[in-house]
Formats: C-alpha cells, structure tokens, sequence
C-alpha cells in the first residue's frame, strides 16, 4: 500500500487521490483539519501553505492545505460555511503565520489559538479582504488620467 493510500485510508474517505497540475488532490471527506494534520505528521509530511478563497455570494470559504510528501505536493480542501475552522498551529507550528494573514485578510477564526496583532495592516480591524479593496479602488493609472482630466 502506498503512502497516499494510507493517508486516504487513515483519513476515511473512499475517494480517490486526485492527480492535477502537479498537486495530488484528496477530498478529506468528514475528517477535521485537525485529523488531517495529525494523519500528515505520522505520514512525515511537511507542512508548506494554506490557500484560501472567498466563495461567490454567501458560500462561504474554501481553504486548501497544501503538504509535501517526498516531494509530491498534496493538497486537502475544506469548505467552511460559517467564519471559523480549526487551527493546526500547535500541530504544525508553519501554519503560524498563514493563519494569521488568513485571519487578517477574511476575519476567519482559527479556533484554538490567539492570533497576535495584524501582520499586514497594522491598526486595521481584521476582515480586510484585500481583494474587495482593491475592486473598489481605482487603478493607479486610472486615478492619475482622472486627474489630468480635471
């Protein structure tokens, strides 16, 4: 059996391993972010990063927690409707800096951890989703010709 398969196994989903642009994709099925953690670590994966989106209307959040196994890259989606999801930084002390900028940018909650001051904006509240921001902004090339033009 392989690792992946272990991994899958140990994770209680019956689904396969999704193979697609370099990343090995499993679909964690009812397993927490906490069991999927626990089962990398025993599997000595390494944790590199999380990636999160902002779904459409009021879906919610999509959150990809990206591992390296022997130098594959897999990657564990998780979908939260709500504005909370488990933290793993005391499972992996690398999750340490994206939840917080996660925190920061989305106002999401990693519960079972304090997040420290903001990192990217010091000052601001937290939920400052970067991207709405800069929707709302004009290009800086706009802003000068709009300028010029008055």
């Amino acid at each position: 059996m392989t690792d992946l398969e272990t991994i899958r196994e140990k994770l209680g989903t019956s689904e396969p391993w999704v193979e697609s642009r370099g990343t090995h994709w499993l679909n964690p099925g009812a397993a927490g972010v906490r069991q999927v953690a626990a089962v990398m670590n025993e599997a000595h994966a390494r944790f590199v990063t999380i990636t999160a989106y902002q779904l459409p209307g009021a879906e919610g959040f999509r959150l990809e927690y990206h591992w390296d196994l022997e130098g594959r890259l897999l990657g564990l989606p998780f979908t939260i409707a709500g504005n909370a999801i488990d933290s793993i930084f005391d499972l992996s002390e690398a999750a340490d800096w994206i939840e917080r900028e996660i925190h920061e940018e989305y106002s999401l909650e990693f519960t079972g951890r304090e997040c420290a001051p903001l990192l990217l904006r010091k000052g601001d509240e937290s939920g400052v989703n970067l991207r709405e921001i800069a929707a709302a902004k004009p290009a800086p090339a706009a802003q000068a010709q709009k300028e010029v033009a008055q």
